[in-house]
């Protein structure tokens, strides 16, 4: 009777001690998670601090396209305006919001840079092209924060769909975290006409 009392004893010491690890493994790849979500987020505000001075400094131009500076400004404000906290990035639906209204800027933004085309005055401004720059660096440390992010969420996800872990994950309310995924269209290559 005592023997068969501490070999059930000792087996549930042992899953407790394996329920423990778990946990904490998986609090230690949700935390990458968020580190990696708040990265992101860093970067977009970069991206948000360069574009009223990008603007001011196309206003200007002579002449510039009010409704493209508009678009700017409009789609800046409702991208800082979508804000997702790390709890949201289990909630597919808050997560899309985000990335669409991040989307829109970006779309905005390169709207706002074909169009200087026209204006070799601003062009050769030196000022608009510290920022440009600036605004295309920050777009490529936007992409790999992105990159970087998918990678921890799918590590993330990939271990708690795993068995055992799953069974633990469940009990300790470890849910899924969303991706980001290409905008939608991206799939089509764009139309590139030369015959003009």
């Amino acid at each position: 009777m005592k023997g068969k009392l501490i070999i059930g004893l000792v087996v549930v010491g042992l899953l407790v001690f394996f329920g423990i690890s778990i946990n904490n493994g998986l609090v230690e790849k949700e935390e990458a998670v968020e580190g990696a979500w708040a990265q992101v987020e860093n970067q977009y505000q970069r991206r948000a601090d360069l574009i009223p001075n990008l603007v001011n400094t196309v206003k200007g131009a002579a002449n510039f396209e009010q409704e493209t500076l508009t678009s700017v400004i409009e789609a800046r404000s409702k991208a800082t305006s979508v804000n997702i906290n790390a709890s949201d990035l289990s909630d597919p639906a808050k997560f899309q919001q985000f990335q669409q209204a991040q989307g829109e800027l970006s779309g905005a933004l390169s709207r706002l840079l074909v169009s200087v085309e026209r204006y070799p005055e601003l062009k050769a401004n030196s000022n608009f092209r510290d920022l440009q720059s600036q605004l295309e660096g920050t777009e490529n440390r936007i992409s790999t924060e992105r990159k970087r992010f998918n990678d921890t969420a799918q590590n993330y996800n990939s271990s708690i769909r795993k068995f055992p872990t799953s069974i633990f994950a469940s009990i300790g309310g470890f849910e899924r975290k969303a991706y980001f995924e290409a905008d939608q269209g991206a799939e089509n290559a764009p139309t590139v006409d030369f015959g003009n």
